[in-house]
């Protein structure tokens, strides 16, 4: 795409809860648009909506985007020339530019009160009529404005639609898209509290603050005319625009609670990577080719363009999400950076203290080891203390099925036999040489007449209290000797003290 003047992009999330990811997919792109362009990015705050305001969200947007990675030239904390960047501190600007448009003509003082136009509305609905604005107010006389005002009466500002004719919106990704205007209403510009619509506000936002192009999500485009006609009005020039495909979920409904988790603060408290949700929002609806699936912010940056972008709705695939997280955990960050993002999880289960896991000292040296031995496994950060407790925690919850495996087909005899042994094996050698630790197993296992997985599972039932876990050698390496030794007898101990429940009961 050829770009003939320096880009100035926005995005502008209104802050009425958690940051949705359906938004984030749309600031993303415009974010790579603008770095691969390298032009200017603003972030303004859409927060004119005094009744669906939620307080915490206008700091946690911001809080979100940074998390992702997604940085902006101009807006809240780092100021710019076009300020302020809340819109709730823009309001005068909005009135002011209402009041010209009602003075050329394009608009109108609307005095219809809501019960009128819910009326209008039934009345219209059971007619089979479409159930818009019956521009009742459109041309009252200058004296009836007067007496109006004169009463008290706050109106709304409305658009003031043409009554024939075409318009078309240029559109970078879906082409030209043409309305005829008999089928757009006179939309709200000021509402009667003074503050602006989406409309107004955007639009005067977008000129004033320079900006050269809207990539904005595909449910915006019935009011794209509707903003034709507003730049038309202003006699200004209006923005390259594009609108974004839409986010689904598996069942090609828009994407929603029901999908699984739709807000950035979940995948976040879910433990999935930014990097990781970066590079999957990307890939959805954008390709460089049909096989590259990963990529580093720096190549985003580099390959990312409009002409790549498909117009159609895209699936999020949250188990897609999953697998590229796994990825990353287990094949991008260094073992120093997972155990950087691990050990906050980990503390917060109790399992780990940060203080005493300190780069280079033998507790930071113990929680890379572990991970290193489970990171091929993991999928989320929040998967980490479940997964690993038994590395950190000595009370291991034993049962009767872990110790006396069905599988293996042991009696509760045979298993106390065997757990004396074994700890008679892992006390004559260095667990840390893991070949010798297997030869001595081995070794044990023909002796008692067992198969090597019937006292290698074992083994590992009474060293991790599971069934499941990395190699048995290299898992008795990390753990350690003296740590081994302990669970031997704990597990050991545990057979014994419920050895009556279980007397002579075949395997």
């Amino acid at each position: 795409m050829k770009i003939d003047r320096p880009v100035r992009t926005r995005f502008a999330p209104s802050p009425t809860g958690d940051l949705h990811v359906g938004s984030a997919h749309t600031t993303l792109f415009n974010w790579l648009f603008t770095r691969h362009h390298g032009g200017t990015v603003v972030l303004r705050i859409e927060d004119t909506d005094q009744k669906r305001l939620v307080q915490h969200s206008l700091g946690g947007i911001p809080d979100a985007l940074a998390w992702l990675g997604i940085d902006w030239d101009e807006g809240p904390e780092v100021g710019g020339p076009f300020g302020p960047y809340f819109q709730s501190e823009r309001t005068a600007l909005y009135q002011a530019h209402a009041q010209q448009l009602v003075e050329q003509g394009h608009a109108y003082y609307c005095f219809c009160t809501p019960e009128r136009l819910e009326e209008v509305r039934r009345e219209r609905s059971a007619r089979g009529l479409p159930t818009g604005y019956d521009r009742h107010c459109r041309n009252l006389t200058p004296e009836e404005v007067a007496a109006n005002f004169a009463a008290g009466l706050q109106p709304t500002v409305r658009l003031k639609v043409p009554d024939e004719g075409q318009v078309t919106v240029d559109d970078l990704i879906r082409g030209p898209i043409t309305v005829d205007v008999r089928t757009l209403e006179d939309a709200i510009l000021l509402k009667s509290d003074g503050y602006p619509t989406y409309h107004l506000a955007n639009v005067v936002d977008d000129h004033l603050m320079e900006i050269t192009h809207i990539l904005r999500g595909e449910e915006w485009i019935p009011t794209a005319p509707l903003h034709v006609l507003l730049y038309r009005a202003f006699g200004w020039e209006m923005p390259a625009i594009a609108h974004l495909m839409l986010l689904l979920g598996p069942d090609r409904k828009k994407l929603s609670k029901r999908h699984g988790s739709t807000s950035l603060a979940q995948f976040r408290e879910n433990g999935i990577l930014p990097e990781a949700l970066v590079n999957y929002l990307a890939i959805i609806g954008w390709s460089w080719d049909d096989k590259q699936e990963i990529f580093s912010l720096p190549e985003l940056i580099e390959k990312f363009d409009l002409d790549r972008v498909k117009p159609s709705s895209a699936i999020f695939d949250h188990q897609k999400l999953e697998w590229m997280n796994g990825y990353y955990i287990n094949h991008i960050l260094s073992l120093d950076e997972l155990t950087e993002r691990a050990l906050p999880w980990l503390a917060g289960a109790g399992l780990v203290d940060e203080a005493a896991a300190r780069p280079g000292t033998p507790g930071r040296q113990y929680v890379e080891d572990v991970l290193a031995l489970e990171k091929e496994r993991i999928k989320r950060l929040s998967e980490i203390p479940e997964m690993t407790a038994y590395f950190f925690a000595d009370d291991l919850d034993y049962s009767y099925d872990v110790l006396v495996s069905k599988k293996q087909k042991l009696t509760p005899e045979l298993a106390e036999t065997g757990l004396a042994r074994l700890r008679e094996a892992i006390a004559a050698g260095d667990v840390a040489d893991e070949a010798g630790t297997e030869a001595r197993l081995t070794a044990l296992a023909e002796e008692l007449g067992l198969k090597r997985g019937q006292l290698f599972m074992l083994a590992r039932a009474a060293v991790t209290g599971r069934t499941v876990s990395p190699g048995l050698f290299e898992t008795v390496r990390v753990l350690g000797r003296e740590r081994c030794l302990r669970r031997l007898d704990a597990a050991l101990a545990w057979l014994r003290e419920h050895a009556a429940e279980y007397q002579g009961a075949a395997m």
